[in-house]
């Protein structure tokens, strides 16, 4: 499977290089994610509200088959719970999202709100006593659910277009979180025929339509739902479903340029020290 995926990728990867070549890549403006820089992170409120407008919007055509809910309840995770001794009762309370100062990660299995993420699924499954087909309530083990059972399916729910999967989408298209962000404002509201007009897609045409207005989704947090938030936030958590692991990773790469500053300067001087005296 990961040999596909990669094929995949590098074929998409190619397409996309040649659109460019010939000039037919579309303007993807530069914005400042918060885990732009080396040593940049999540955000990880942009990334519980991308969820919201990957839930309540994108999910009705697009997949991400390579996440299960589980990860979204991981350390690392937007909905990662941590139970915090509160200093005024003296009792611990769980919250979402790490807490600046300690905090105990609670276990996935123990998590009530990604729990409750998968059980809002219906999961097609198979009774292990009768062995008919019988609808459950999804588990954290379980896949995102896909929103059409196959491609054909999915073609002719969208009018022959075939609904990209977004788990590596960012890592896929040339540009990443840029290139998502800019293909969801890009829309002139212009036709070509049955396409429409978008100033971010290789080619100018596209066969979605937008997918997002003003206040598409009501942000738990309070945050105003306008068309460039959502897609802010989409594009981030798009980004973290692809690359979950980039702040451990950044992490360790610092650790690991430290290590290497020292043992430079550790070489240097014992150089200095076996050479001392003598001329070169």
């Amino acid at each position: 499977m990961l040999r596909a995926l990669s094929i995949s990728a590098v074929a998409a990867a190619a397409a996309i290089g040649v659109a460019f070549a010939a000039g037919e890549g579309g303007h993807v403006e530069d914005y400042p994610f918060s885990f732009d820089s080396p040593v940049g992170a999540y955000d990880m409120s942009a990334v519980q509200r991308g969820y919201q407008v990957y839930a309540e919007v994108c999910a009705s055509c697009h997949a991400v088959e390579h996440l299960a809910y589980r990860h979204l309840g991981e350390e690392g995770g937007p909905f990662a719970a941590y139970m915090v001794r509160n200093h005024e009762t003296g009792e611990e309370e769980m919250v979402v999202r790490k807490p600046e100062h300690g905090g105990r990660f609670v276990d996935v299995t123990e998590n009530p709100y990604v729990r409750a993420i998968a059980q809002a699924a219906t999961i097609s499954d198979i009774d292990p006593n009768t062995g008919q087909p019988v609808d459950r309530p999804g588990r954290i083990s379980d896949k995102f659910l896909p929103p059409f059972p196959n491609e054909i399916a999915a073609r002719a729910g969208n009018g022959g277009a075939y609904p990209p999967d977004l788990s590596v989408i960012v890592l896929a298209r040339h540009g990443g979180a840029d290139y998502v962000r800019a293909l969801l404002l890009g829309y002139t509201m212009e036709m070509d025929g049955d396409l429409l007009v978008n100033t971010a897609f290789p080619g100018g045409r596209i066969a979605m339509p937008p997918p997002l207005t003003d206040g598409r989704v009501t942000y738990s947090d309070g945050t105003e739902a306008t068309v460039e938030q959502q897609a802010n936030d989409v594009a981030t958590f798009l980004q973290w479903a692809a690359d979950p692991h980039m702040e451990q990773r950044k992490r360790t790469g610092l650790v690991v340029l430290a290590f290497l500053a020292v043992l430079s300067g550790l070489l240097y001087l014992a150089y200095k020290q076996v050479w001392r005296g003598e001329s070169h």
